[in-house]
């Protein structure tokens, strides 16, 4: 694969990108990306253009190597579609007709509408952000502080791991785990719900070398991926059945006693009620449920058990894929249960990592700055049911109308559910959108004005991780492009223009780079290397120690039980189980298509060809009866809508599920939509998430 891309960028380019240097050097940044390698990267320039991004060697966790997308991403910030002046729109609410307009007179303009409904009604205004960067300057300081001045309503950034991240709290306390370097050590690797070549490639480095060392590795995913090729054993589940094998390898450890009891007795926390739980699911019970072999899962609960037995580290490799279902967090809290009744966290090499995120000591208050608002804490709209907030009228339980919306870091209208009803509310005629974007996406399409932001090659950031313990710094490589200006300095403007006069409005973006750590990182250290390790234990819970209230791993949770839900993990079936549906029998994943990252780079070209059109992939069992070939045109369907594709007959997907990769633009799909026209606005068992992969549809001929 390659690392680097070399361009030569067009004299228009070159002459607005100049910097005072004209030699050649590099300068390091980090990777902005929804990625839990969160790469450190080196940017060469030459008079003042980007003309190579690379992986920065120094770096251990990158080592000199990026994934296929980001190698490309000197192509991405020099797109000829590349939104280089704030535009305003001249047509219809999605028509994508759009005339320049100067910053002075946008942001006049949008302080002008903006005024009267935050001194009328304040929680009408809503801001809409996500990961389209992980920085925290980028991301949510300048914003939060906008915003929170505003009186603005909160946004519950749910969209990608909040049901996960709920029921790692409510087990190991945080979105904490092992280290990620020491999988490289294990000699058994469960690689649960990810598909790592594609989205978490330097961890599969280190999954690589402790498979050269002998560690066998299983991978556990309804679709057969590139990782589940390569690991020696695959289990094909059927989707948000995870829980279930969960508990039927507890059951199997149980029966067999493959048990740390001296781990258990001191350092978790309702250890019986789990354990007569457990016993409940047999191995024959939960395959019936899970679509899978018997022998399937006393093989994994055996393989799980001989690592206590032999006193040799076992380690679970968590990702996101498994929680996008109506029970992801139950069926995450039964998995984060697994090592503890072994004993995997005594040794440094073994537990589990979801999420490291929970490592980092962020100074939120510091950068967003919420005593700025006044009185009560406004109402929280969900980012997951954007489409149907967009469309509730005016009622006492949910507040008043949304009547402005600003989009930043996010392309709601081609990744939320259910996007029928999210078009439907961006083409609301009196709302007010303004979207800061670098090209015109979908969500652009319904703006009343776009404004022209910067890429990770023009500004300052500061990014934690989610896949590894480093902070990294990432310094402007080249100057703004056009007229495009940082997501912070167009809060900064706007806030002057609606006369906010708050001096922490005027913190430049090295100064909140500084702020979001405080002393807990070596600043210093930061700009001499670009990155810093945060200081923590090599195996955090071999003592116990966990960050729950009770400092216990909590199969038992007090805390859910105090809110009306069950304190022991179980399975919770889907809202749409698959073979529940005569109309609609077949159940539909949608994983990421390998070169695109979400919607982030579905418009470079290079990355659009190797993908070429949207697909579907269908096992042979399935499009046999309907008459399916490869290449066909499909129409996928169910109650909600209807997307059409072209087809893969392939052993990817397995029997009764279809897979429909994403997330592409809509306006570059088939007919204009994408796979998000099937999805379904439900929320999931803990932490409101989408159920993005808890999908029942039917496939045709077109």
């Amino acid at each position: 694969m390659p690392n680097t891309l070399t361009i030569s960028p067009s004299p228009t380019q070159v002459v607005s990108s100049l910097t005072a240097s004209d030699s050649a050097h590099q300068v390091r940044g980090a990777c902005p990306h929804d990625c839990p390698d969160t790469c450190s990267l080196l940017t060469t320039v030459e008079g003042g253009v980007a003309t190579k991004v690379q992986g920065n060697p120094a770096h251990p966790q990158t080592d000199g190597v990026l994934c296929n997308k980001v190698s490309r991403y000197a192509e991405r910030t020099y797109h000829p579609d590349r939104l280089l002046s704030p535009l305003k729109r001249s047509g219809p609410k999605g028509s994508g007709q759009f005339e320049p307009v100067s910053w002075d007179d946008a942001l006049a303009d949008i302080a002008a509408k903006l005024k009267p409904i935050a001194a009328r009604s304040p929680e009408a205004i809503v801001p809409y952000s996500y990961a389209g960067t992980m920085g925290l300057v980028q991301g949510e300081a300048m914003a939060s502080r906008f915003f929170n001045r505003v009186g603005a309503c909160l946004l519950d950034r749910t969209i990608c791991s909040s049901a996960g991240g709920e029921g790692m709290t409510q087990t190991l306390g945080g979105k904490v785990g092992m280290r990620v370097e020491f999988f490289a050590e294990a000699k058994l690797i469960i690689i649960w719900g990810s598909n790592s070549i594609g989205s978490n490639l330097h961890f599969w480095r280190y999954a690589q070398q402790a498979k050269r060392d002998g560690a066998k590795l299983i991978c556990i995913d309804p679709r057969k991926s590139e990782t589940a090729e390569k690991c020696h054993e695959h289990i094909a589940l059927l989707p948000g059945t995870d829980a279930a094998l969960a508990l039927a390898v507890m059951h199997e450890l149980i029966t067999h006693d493959w048990l740390d009891h001296a781990y258990i007795e001191q350092h978790t926390l309702g250890w019986p009620a789990l354990k007569e739980r457990a016993l409940q699911w047999s191995a024959e019970r939960a395959a019936s449920i899970c679509g899978i072999p018997v022998e399937q899962i006393k093989s994994l609960a055996r393989d799980y058990g001989q690592c206590l037995v032999d006193q040799q580290p076992a380690a679970i490799r968590l990702n996101y894929g498994m929680q996008r279902v109506r029970g992801g967090g139950n069926a995450t809290r039964a998995v984060a249960c697994l090592p503890a009744l072994i004993g995997a966290w005594r040794h440094r090499a073994g537990g589990l990592l979801m999420s490291a995120s929970g490592h980092f000591p962020i100074d939120k208050a510091a950068l967003e700055r919420p005593e700025l608002r006044s009185g009560h804490l406004p109402r929280t709209i969900n980012m997951s049911t954007i489409g149907h907030a967009l469309l509730e009228e005016t009622s006492s339980d949910f507040g008043p109308k949304i009547e402005a919306l600003m989009v930043y870091n996010s392309n709601p209208v081609a990744v939320a559910p259910e996007s029928g009803k999210v078009v439907q509310g961006f083409a609301r005629p009196d709302l007010f959108t303004v979207v800061l974007e670098h090209f015109q996406t979908d969500t652009a399409d319904y703006a009343d004005y776009i404004l022209p932001a910067t890429t990770q090659l023009e500004h300052w950031d500061i990014h934690p991780s989610y896949g590894h313990t480093d902070v990294l710094l990432n310094r402007p490589a080249i100057a703004p492009l056009g007229q495009a200006k940082t997501n912070s300095q167009i809060f900064r403007e706007l806030a002057a223009c609606m006369g906010f006069d708050e001096p922490c409005f005027q913190d430049d973006d090295p100064t909140l780079c500084r702020t979001a750590f405080g002393d807990k990182v070596d600043f210093d250290e930061l700009l001499a290397q670009g990155f810093a390790s945060l200081k923590l234990p090599e195996a955090p819970f071999a003592e116990g120690q966990f960050h729950t209230p009770s400092g216990k791993c909590e199969f038992f949770s007090q805390r859910l039980q105090a809110q009306g839900l069950d304190g022991l993990p179980d399975h919770v079936p889907n809202f749409e189980a698959a073979g529940t549906s005569k109309d609609f029998p077949l159940a539909m994943i949608s994983p990421p298509a390998r070169s695109f990252l979400n919607s982030t780079f579905v418009n470079v070209t290079s990355l659009r060809n190797i993908e070429l059109e949207p697909v579907l992939e269908i096992h042979p069992e399935d499009a046999a009866p309907r008459g399916i070939t490869t290449g066909a045109v499909l129409k996928v369907f169910n109650q909600r809508g209807c997307y059409t594709v072209k087809a893969e007959v392939s052993v990817r997907a397995r029997p009764g599920v279809v897979n429909g990769l994403g997330i592409w633009w809509r306006k570059l799909g088939l007919d204009g939509t994408n796979v998000n026209q099937l999805t379904s606005q439900h929320l999931t068992d803990m932490g409101r998430g989408p159920v993005f992969y808890d999908c029942l549809v039917e496939v045709k001929l077109a």
